[in-house]
């Protein structure tokens, strides 16, 4: 689940298939965690959402994205 009060967190709703690949699902119980890991992991103050997206595009538009989805499993994946 990726909603929050029936919208997405921030910028959430394109990293589908990034959270897909690291086997992440993202609960109203984990979502901000995994927002905060996320802005942390592109060196971003977390809760600037926009620089954190514009970030976290370049990373998974690039060769890092596999570093970030390794990332993701081991902080948050299942099994």
């Amino acid at each position: 689940m990726l909603e929050r009060e029936g919208r997405m967190s921030c910028y959430f709703r394109h990293l589908k298939d990034l959270f897909a690949e690291s086997g992440v699902s993202v609960t109203k119980e984990n979502k901000k965690d995994v927002d905060a890991f996320l802005h942390e992991q592109v060196g971003v103050e977390y809760k600037h959402c926009p620089d954190a997206w514009r970030a976290i595009k370049k990373v998974t538009q690039g060769t890092e994205r596999a570093r970030l989805a390794t990332a993701l499993r081991k902080r948050f994946g299942v099994g």
